[in-house]
């Protein structure tokens, strides 16, 4: 059998590489808010003073709120059937990254977010599992979930469910995205009403920014995937897809990429795979270019400057990164700290909007503010709470 010693290597570890070293043991710890320091304070915290919590919780259970740690503590729920670019990769294998993210939720919003990684089934079944671990949470962060099944895990869960349900690989990205366009609009001069707009990929993350720039305003919305355009001709859609054209494309442009870019402002890729340079002279001037795939962007920057006045990523080491973090943090501490029973399009809407009016003065290179902005997660707080 494999040897269980992390410090021994394997193929795939190099122990000398700060990246593992900085995973060894895990990113995680469990740490007690209250001392332990003799008899006395064990029969408060655990027998027998706690039987009195837990009967008064069992009379009212709206006190769990009050006397648990459910109030401050979301589950970061994924069967690693979606991970980063990785792809399916199992539960397992998701476990850093799920840790990663409660890392964020700590650090950036003081909310105590746990892993919650289980093997993966069917819609139903991971809708059960996650509804029958619910009351120990006060909220649920959905991540690395396949697309179609994410949607309906989704929806079956926020109907389930009377504490907030988030798929932040949809709407974290798509919070940010408006946020950034919302600026970059603001750099070129234009109304979001006035702007063609292509999103490339029609999963997860392409139907919630579709979605969301709609309700922002935008009204040329065209969405395309891997065999070209979603329009009304189009046979072989799922039912994610189908909705899709139902609410955008209404110049029912047919054709691949190519064709969706003729006089596009704006072009969002969420989808991977490489944008030729010669589909970009398409574009109309002034162009805006999200290419949010990481670590590989469907238009590297450098190529994307040549053709458009604004160019944002997915990645760090560029300009206007746009990146979940500016989001999820601030809207789950907005939820919890209001009660919120789920989490709104008017919250998603006003969240977008307290990132973007963090940038005073937004320039070609800067239409979002830094990750490590202290300002960024109590604005995003306070605006999901005022739309409650």
């Amino acid at each position: 059998m494999p040897s269980a010693d992390p410090t021994i290597p394997t193929p795939l570890v190099d122990p000398a590489d700060p990246v593992f070293r900085a995973h060894l043991g895990g990113k995680l710890a469990g740490v007690a808010t209250q001392p332990l320091r003799d008899a006395h304070d064990l029969s408060l915290l655990y027998t027998p003073g706690v039987a009195k919590v837990s009967l008064a919780i069992a009379a009212d259970p709206k006190l769990a709120q009050t006397y648990t740690s459910r109030r401050n503590t979301v589950a970061v729920v994924s069967d690693g059937t979606a991970v980063l670019g990785l792809g399916d990769i199992g539960p397992l294998a998701a476990m850093p990254v799920m840790e990663g993210k409660a890392v964020l939720f700590k650090h950036f919003a003081g909310v105590d977010a746990v892993p919650l990684c289980m093997e993966s089934g069917t819609v139903e079944e991971l809708v059960e599992a996650v509804a029958r671990v619910a009351p120990t949470y006060g909220g649920i962060n959905l991540e690395d979930i396949s697309a179609p099944r994410c949607f309906e895990i989704e929806r079956r869960l926020k109907e389930r469910l009377d504490i907030p349900v988030f798929h932040d690989d949809q709407h974290g990205t798509a919070i940010v995205t408006l946020a950034g366009l919302l600026n970059a609009a603001r750099v070129v001069g234009r109304e979001l009403a006035s702007l063609r707009v292509v999103v490339a990929g029609a999963g997860a993350a392409g139907v919630a920014v579709a979605k969301i720039l709609l309700l922002a305003g935008v009204r040329d919305v065209v969405v395309t995937d891997s065999r070209g355009t979603l329009h009304a001709g189009r046979e072989d859609l799922a039912e994610h897809k189908a909705e899709l054209v139902r609410l955008t494309n209404p110049r029912g442009v047919a054709g691949g990429i190519e064709q969706a870019l003729d006089g596009a402002d704006v072009y969002v890729g969420v989808s991977g795979g490489t944008v030729p340079e010669a589909y970009l002279t398409r574009m109309s001037p002034d162009a805006m270019i999200f290419a949010l795939a990481n670590p590989d962007p469907e238009v590297h920057p450098e190529v994307a400057h040549r053709h458009a006045r604004v160019v944002a990523t997915g990645r760090s080491d560029f300009p206007n990164q746009i990146n979940n973090v500016l989001a999820f943090p601030g809207i789950f501490r907005g939820a919890l700290d209001s009660g919120a029973p789920a989490i709104t399009e008017a919250m998603k809407l006003a969240a977008a909007h307290a990132i973007a009016g963090l940038v005073e003065r937004p320039t070609p290179d800067h239409v979002v503010p830094s990750v490590f902005d202290p300002r960024v997660a109590p604005a995003v707080a306070a605006a999901v709470t005022s739309a409650v």
